[in-house]
């Protein structure tokens, strides 16, 4: 590919992995899980995606941000189709 976007989804696959072991989950059942429950899993996506859009190259890792946009933005699409 001519922009390496192979690698880089390697990367953000190795990144989405590891957020599942992180601290945003309650045993078993991920926070997403709750916030789906309650209805507001697509408005919590759009809502991140900004949030790392606007803080990008401004706090913590520029990349790092660029891979929250994509998980979440990936997320976003999950939760619309299986809300369609």
């Amino acid at each position: 590919m001519k922009y390496n976007e192979d690698k880089t989804i390697k990367e953000v696959e190795e990144y989405i992995k590891n957020t599942y072991g992180e601290h945003y989950s309650e045993g078993d059942i991920q926070t997403l899980d709750f916030i789906e429950a309650c209805g507001d899993a697509i408005p919590f996506c759009r809502a991140n995606i900004l949030k790392y859009a606007s803080r990008y190259d401004k706090k913590g890792s520029p990349r790092k941000d660029i891979f929250k946009i994509i998980h979440y933005s990936m997320l976003l699409l999950h939760f619309t189709e299986k809300e369609n």
